[in-house]
């Protein structure tokens, strides 16, 4: 069992030339951040596409949260159609999680082939409905899987983890993404020159605790299924 994530950004089309140049650079940086903490190949396709593979299915959820807080996290400033890029910071990506078997893989030809990675895209590809020239987007995680047990357990979580980080600030998404790469709350108020109790409160905020819940169980289901 193995697990691929693929998500396309929100509204990036809405983002001027410079903004798509700050979201080109912030993409670069979430890749770079993967390999070296969770040892997970990613790539952007076209841009405002990309696709993860994840050696290791258990850390799914908190390298999906990651990805999503990261980005929406990032400093993005100047827009062609505000309205557009009003969606964009409060939803920053839609990702799908793909948990199943991954046939072939070979980070150097940019090879992902196999269930995990056609699950994570399908789930991607059905999604991006327009209604006149409006977008609608009603959620943006999702969870596809060869066993049904995931899916039932966890697709409802992912819709509350949604909701929680779509109403959370870029500054609360910075400390939990943060959080979710093991930084204690002492090192985020350093790193971010705030107080403790400023990164706490805005933890609280965020529904941390929530998430980190969620984050563990996902974790110990995955694992449990494995053995």
């Amino acid at each position: 069992m193995k697990a691929t994530i693929s998500g396309d950004i929100v509204s990036s089309t809405a983002l001027s030339t410079e903004g798509r140049v700050l979201l080109e650079k912030h993409l670069k940086k979430l890749i770079k951040l993967l390999d070296q903490h969770f040892s997970v190949f990613a790539r952007v396709i076209k841009g405002d596409y990309l696709e993860c593979y994840l050696p290791h299915p258990e850390e799914a959820l908190r390298i999906a949260i990651l990805i999503k807080c990261f980005i929406k996290s990032a400093s993005i400033d100047g827009s062609v159609r505000k309205k557009e890029v009003a969606l964009f910071r409060t939803h920053a990506i839609r990702l799908a999680i793909g948990v199943g078997e991954i046939t072939r893989f070979d980070a150097k030809k940019g090879i992902i082939d196999g269930e995990a990675i056609y699950l994570s895209g399908r789930l991607i590809n059905r999604q991006g409905s327009t209604h006149g020239q409006r977008t609608i987007i009603k959620s943006t995680l999702f969870i596809g899987a060869s066993q049904a047990v995931i899916v039932d357990e966890f697709d409802p979580v992912l819709a509350l983890l949604d909701v929680l980080i779509g109403q959370s600030t870029a500054r609360q998404c910075e400390i939990i993404y943060l959080k979710l790469l093991n930084f204690n709350e002492d090192e985020i108020a350093q790193a971010l020159k705030i107080s403790q109790a400023t990164v706490n409160q805005h933890s609280r905020s965020a529904g941390w605790n929530a998430i980190d819940k969620a984050v563990n169980r996902f974790n110990t289901a995955i694992k449990n299924l494995q053995e």
